[in-house]
């Protein structure tokens, strides 16, 4: 085999259709597009137009509002992950997994608002967990072990306390 001859399976690539190219082509004059018109034109945008009936999005009323400012971005963490951290000797199950052990263990990058445990893959050691929020079924798995889950307070509401 030469590097010349390679090629793909026959009829793995068809060859696109060339539109307007004479009547021969079966796709010349109006290319496919009918005749006269909006839609016969190039730089045409008209999704949501109703051919001016009101339109939908005008119709129906405006709700809801998320505040951005208060949404919670965290580090979610599968219990898998944790299991698998702890046999590469990352992390030490006797001590409490929080975030800045995480963090040292490079199992985190860095910490947004806290780490949130989920209930991915399965758990072997007894370790001892003090983060922002756990699955419920992340939490059984972590108990079923022999270990514990702390879920701590959002950092907002402790800088409000102070």
């Amino acid at each position: 085999m030469k590097l010349t001859e390679i090629r793909d399976n026959p009829g793995a690539a068809r060859t696109s259709k060339r539109v307007g190219r004479g009547i021969g082509s079966g796709k010349g004059k109006t290319g496919g597009r009918g005749v006269k018109g909006q839609k016969s034109r190039s730089g045409v945008a008209i999704n949501g137009f109703e051919g001016g009936q009101m339109p939908i999005y005008r119709r129906l009323p405006k709700r809801g509002f998320t505040n951005a400012k208060f949404t919670k971005h965290f580090n979610e963490v599968s219990v898998g992950r944790i299991q698998a951290a702890i046999d590469a000797g990352k992390l030490d199950a006797k001590k409490t997994v929080d975030v800045e052990a995480l963090i040292e263990a490079g199992v985190v990058r860095r910490a947004l608002d806290g780490v949130r445990l989920l209930s991915d893959g399965e758990l072997k050691a007894k370790v001892a967990f003090e983060i922002a929020g756990a699955s419920k079924a992340a939490t059984a798995k972590v108990e079923k072990a022999g270990g514990t889950v702390t879920v701590l307070a959002a950092k907002q509401e402790e800088k409000a306390a102070e």
